[in-house]
């Protein structure tokens, strides 16, 4: 396990703050095939002792006066929670030797229905404070829930749902979300609308694609900063919570505000690129083979496609360039384009930090 892949999913905590000796302590939860929680962790430098995980729906209330519900010998590494129910997430806190412990969670919500559900806890800043677990989501389309997925998405508790789709996905397709207050900043293209005109235009090659993409991220912050501004400022309100933010692949506007949401946190460049680039191992060419063999395309479109449903670091950078050019930075980028003050950026820090 690399500190890398470890910090895309939870991050490092320390056992004891104020002792340099203290071992990190590096921790990653995932679910198996079958739905179980496998919990993993790693202690540099190695300590003998017992883990104890406790369970619990609310990551922010676990009885610690209960038994726990797995133990396990540190140097083991790794613990498994069974279950049955996979309608309701669970959340795990682990002690070690009953000292200072840490929440974790599955960053994957699992849907049949949707694409690229996930959870943003877990996420350190260089103040070593961590992205709280069942506040933030972030996805792709939520218009076509299956009958379990709406059982999922009703588990997870949300208050609020931010619509990013054009308007003309949200036409082709409206939400019809019961106790969800919705909020539709329709952003003036998508990576759908993109699709369309590459089914339509056989002529489309890989790199009218991977242009297309460098436009399509460009107008976030020339034609679509008011929508951006008015999802950031819903973070502020306390009463908003747990809110989800969805564009049509949870990709490309969904990936941006999940970048600029990080930024205000003061999660280091890496993990914001790392959370952009997990997009790539849950919207893969796979999931639309059988639209793709229907419509008998060619290698040429095929290949087009690809770049369309892919996160890649070369459609960031001209947005990172033109930010750095006229703003200097992502902080800057915020304040003066967004208005999100650096008093906002502290406010937001108070209620999506531990």
């Amino acid at each position: 396990m690399t500190d890398r892949i470890l910090s895309l999913f939870v991050g490092l905590t320390v056992l004891s703050g104020c002792s340099p000796d203290a071992p990190d302590i590096h921790t990653l939860c995932l679910r198996d095939a079958i739905g179980n929680y496998i919990i993993k962790w790693e202690m540099i430098p190695p300590v003998d002792g017992r883990v104890k995980i406790y369970v619990s729906r609310n990551p922010d209330k676990f009885n610690l006066k209960a038994a726990p519900a797995v133990q396990a010998d540190i140097r083991r590494g790794m613990a498994a929670y069974i279950t049955n129910d996979n309608a309701i997430r669970q959340y795990f806190y682990l002690t070690f030797n009953d000292k200072a412990g840490q929440v974790t969670g599955a960053r994957l919500v699992e849907m049949d229905s949707v694409l690229n559900l996930r959870d943003m806890g877990g996420y350190f800043n260089p103040d070593n404070r961590m992205t709280r677990w069942g506040m933030v989501y972030r996805s792709g389309d939520l218009s076509c829930l299956s009958t379990s997925d709406s059982l999922r998405l009703n588990g997870l508790g949300l208050k609020t749902v931010i619509d990013l789709r054009s308007s003309q996905e949200a036409e082709l397709k409206p939400l019809n979300l019961e106790g969800v207050n919705i909020f539709r900043l329709p952003l003036t293209a998508s990576t759908m609308d993109g699709i369309l005109s590459f089914l339509h235009d056989e002529r489309m090659r890989k790199g009218d694609a991977a242009v297309y993409m460098q436009d399509l991220y460009l107008k976030f912050i020339t034609e679509n900063s008011e929508a951006f501004a008015q999802a950031l400022r819903l973070f502020l309100d306390k009463t908003n919570y747990p809110i989800l933010f969805s564009s049509a692949l949870g990709k490309d506007g969904a990936g941006f505000l999940a970048s600029l949401l990080l930024s205000a946190l003061s999660v280091p460049d890496e993990t914001i690129t790392d959370d952009y680039l997990e997009s790539n191992n849950y919207v893969t060419f796979n999931r639309f083979a059988d639209i793709a063999g229907s419509l008998a395309l060619s290698p040429e479109i095929e290949k087009a496609l690809l770049v369309l449903l892919s996160a890649d670091e070369a459609f960031l950078s001209p947005l990172r360039q033109k930010i750095k050019a006229d703003y200097d930075s992502f902080p800057h980028y915020l304040g003066s384009a967004l208005g999100f003050s650096p008093k906002s950026c502290a406010k937001l820090q108070d209620i999506l930090l531990y």
